[in-house]
């Protein structure tokens, strides 16, 4: 089992005590630095290509969007992250967002009041939605794709049905604070956001139980034997993936101002994207919340960049396959050579 960012220098240590490392091998030196620092170089040569390509890039307004379109995809990418983390992969989040955005903004409809009781059903939605995946999942050992995807259809039609596919309700004045509120000029969504992303680091990296997430996802039958509950901790990965997904939906709802039924679309991707090219392994085990946060940034500014340069959507499409697939092939090889 390995781990990546803060634990770097640990590992490192232990490489040197029982001699796996080649001291002085300037190769292997070479592909540990681009493995672990690879994603941040590749951020800042895109920031500096974006600046050069469209001056309006490093505006206040501009750079303020891009956060603030990164903290809804960052909160639903840390949820794909735990799961991905532990082996399997959560095509429902995007379906629940949506849903966790309609029904906040039909029965909340504009009143202060509501906000919280509502709030909070809505974040049990996507707790319970979540459960059912983690269930299907663990105890028919059911393809995560598969139960997901269903899942997530599930929710459209209980949104569908209700809204009767219309836009629908309206979003008060205190969830649009979380939504489109600032702190001079960084948006309160971004705040929310990178304060989640140390949480769920530190849960991950300090805590018995997210250490025993990145031990079911490197290694299930190892992690068994070892005493681990393993259906347990797959069950509670999809569980968070939810509550996440639908924390996301809240806040998308307080940016949009209504119930929009595809808000949140392509995210599910878009997040499986994003913890991919943060460096986490598809197989499970191996891979960081920070990396999945510059994934998300990178992710971002290349949508960004593609609607300042005057491209068509399509184009945002291209990109986003060409980043998935040069990730991918990327850490696929220092796999191979490590």
């Amino acid at each position: 089992m390995r781990f990546t960012g803060c634990c770097g220098g640990f590992f490192t240590r232990i490489d040197m005590i029982t001699g796996t490392k080649e001291k002085g091998t300037h190769g292997f030196e070479v592909q540990e630095f681009v493995t672990r620092y690879g994603i941040f170089l590749v951020l800042v040569v895109l920031l500096v290509i974006a600046g050069l390509i469209s001056p309006v890039f490093y505006r206040s307004a501009n750079i303020a969007n891009i956060l603030q379109q990164a903290s809804v995809l960052g909160i639903i990418s840390l949820g794909q992250t735990i799961v991905i983390l532990a082996g399997g992969i959560d095509l429902s989040v995007a379906s629940i967002v949506a849903t966790s955005c309609v029904f906040a903004a039909a029965i909340m409809a504009g009143k202060n009041s509501m906000v919280l009781p509502v709030a909070l059903f809505c974040l049990l939605l996507g707790l319970l939605s979540g459960w059912l995946n983690g269930v299907i999942v663990t105890r028919r050992n059911a393809p995560p794709f598969i139960v997901t995807l269903g899942t997530a259809l599930i929710m459209q039609g209980i949104r569908f049905v209700y809204t009767k596919g219309a836009p629908f309700g309206t979003i008060p004045s205190w969830l649009r604070v979380l939504g489109r509120g600032r702190l001079t000029f960084i948006p309160v969504s971004v705040i929310v956001f990178l304060s989640l992303a140390v949480i769920v680091a530190l849960f991950l990296r300090r805590s018995p139980y997210g250490r025993k997430i990145y031990a079911v996802g490197d290694n299930r039958t190892a992690a068994f034997f070892s005493g681990v509950d393993v259906n347990r901790v797959v069950l509670s990965t999809y569980v968070l993936s939810g509550l996440l997904s639908a924390f996301g939906g809240l806040i998308l709802a307080g940016y949009l101002g209504f119930g929009d039924n595809w808000a949140g679309k392509g995210y599910e991707l878009d997040s499986i994207a994003a913890v991919v090219v943060g460096g986490t392994s598809l197989v499970g085990g191996y891979g960081s919340v920070g990396g999945t946060v510059i994934g998300v940034l990178l992710m971002t500014v290349v949508f960004n960049l593609v609607l300042l340069a005057g491209l068509p959507y399509q184009a945002q499409l291209i990109a986003k396959g060409l980043i998935i697939a040069v990730a991918v092939a990327f850490y696929s090889y220092i796999g191979k050579t490590e």
